[in-house]
């Protein structure tokens, strides 16, 4: 029953998680956009208002004219909307569900004792504090050289060095699906930070400004702005690394943490692409597909590193099974001693993780292309290999499937 209920908190959540963050990375790829593409007011009343960029726009059969106002407007409407809560409820729901999801079950899903052999308290403890860390060092950066003359690109560098070892760290302490899901947790967390210890409370203060009718400090503006770049940029590696879990030829490489920093720098060379791409067309920026060439480059590099060698199978006692049996064929009998030491720990009796049973006849032939694509293609199951199954007996399983999954 523990299992039912945890899968329909996992679904719920995960749905919730995809809403919120559809709408949080739409409105932050939206406002890049606008600030990008925004030409001086041609109107004099606009100019007078204190407008410094408008945009015309038509979208759903109606026409849209957007001003931005360089400081302040001339005046506060009554209905002012903030965004915030499609930030807030991205990191809420996300934080969820990773609770849900690895927290929960760190032994199996969080801890791989190959590579450390801890406590499950002390796993999830270290993995929170990967989250509050990451943040108090970046923003820590940003505070000391945001604002000095080529500070961007100190923050820059910085961040990119900090994100390099938080990466490495985290693969070698962490079974590598959940290491790359927590690196992407990481950046969302820093991200979420931003608009709620930056972004919102410098708004607020522009606000109540204008509400007291005293000058608006500019650099409330600036900080914000500054903060919000860095969200567009992390983007797409986050974006990444909470997708890579469904791929386990990314996290299960030797050397996933390469691969990791590796699409993630992708994913932000191609996010500048786009960033520059609106202002390029009116003539402001330089020319951004050197930035999406470096993107798709590092991509096609890693499709041919990844790419798998062919398999080569020496003889041994699970694959003589598969020489020696009628035809060909694997049957039940062959299969089922490789699924009592390999599969019924978190599938037998006492325990059926996701509402999985595989002690008996039936229930394997029902599961048996899950089986399959678990176990022998995409080589997830059994979780970080805990009970060390071997190349021999998957392809024994990789028998038995092809070969009709017979369990007579």
């Amino acid at each position: 029953m523990e299992s039912y209920i945890l899968d329909w908190l996992n679904l719920l959540l995960r749905w919730a998680h995809v809403i919120t963050a559809i709408a949080w990375i739409g409105s932050s790829f939206y406002f890049v956009f606008l600030d990008s593409s925004l030409t001086p007011p041609e109107d004099e009343d606009l100019k007078k208002q204190g407008v410094s960029g408008e945009l015309w726009a038509l979208h759903g059969g109606g026409f849209y004219h957007p001003v931005k106002f360089a400081v302040r407007p001339p005046q506060l409407p009554k209905h002012l909307h903030w965004f915030y809560w499609e930030s807030y409820s991205t990191w809420l729901t996300g934080f969820a569900l990773f609770t849900v999801s690895y927290l929960w079950s760190a032994s199996t899903y969080l801890i791989d004792k190959s590579k450390m052999d801890w406590a499950p308290w002390l796993a999830i403890t270290v993995a929170i504090l990967f989250l509050m860390v990451f943040w108090l060092l970046y923003d820590l950066i940003c505070r000391r050289y945001g604002q000095r003359k080529n500070g961007e690109s100190i923050v820059g560098a910085l961040v990119l060095v900090l994100v390099c070892v938080a990466s490495w760290l985290a693969c070698h302490w962490f079974a590598g699906r959940a290491a790359f899901l927590l690196v992407g947790a990481m950046l969302a967390t820093s991200m979420s930070a931003n608009v709620a210890h930056w972004i919102i409370p410098g708004q607020r203060k522009m606000v109540a400004a204008i509400k007291a009718g005293e000058p608006v400090d500019p650099i409330h503006g600036i900080l914000g702005k500054q903060r919000s770049v860095h969200n567009t940029y992390f983007t797409l590696p986050v974006l990444f690394a909470m997708l890579s879990g469904h791929y386990s030829f990314t996290y299960t490489h030797p050397q996933n943490w390469l691969v990791l920093i590796a699409m993630m720098f992708a994913g932000a060379a191609i996010r500048q692409f786009f960033v520059m791409r609106h202002g390029y067309k009116l003539g402001r920026n330089g020319n951004p597909l050197p930035y999406a060439g470096v993107g798709v480059a590092v991509i096609v590099a890693l499709m041919v590193w990844l790419a798998p060698e062919p398999v080569k199978t020496t003889p041994s006692a699970a694959a003589e099974a598969v020489n020696t049996s009628v035809g060909g064929a694997i049957g039940y009998a062959t299969l089922q001693p490789i699924l009592a030491q390999r599969c019924y720990l978190c599938h037998g009796e006492q325990v059926q993780m996701k509402n999985v049973r595989l002690d008996s006849a039936a229930s394997v032939k029902l599961h048996a292309q899950n089986i399959y694509q678990q176990v022998v293609v995409s080589k997830i199951m059994p979780m970080t290999n805990t009970t060390g199954i071997s190349e021999a007996e998957r392809m024994v399983i990789k028998q038995w499937f092809e070969t009709g999954a017979k369990i007579d």
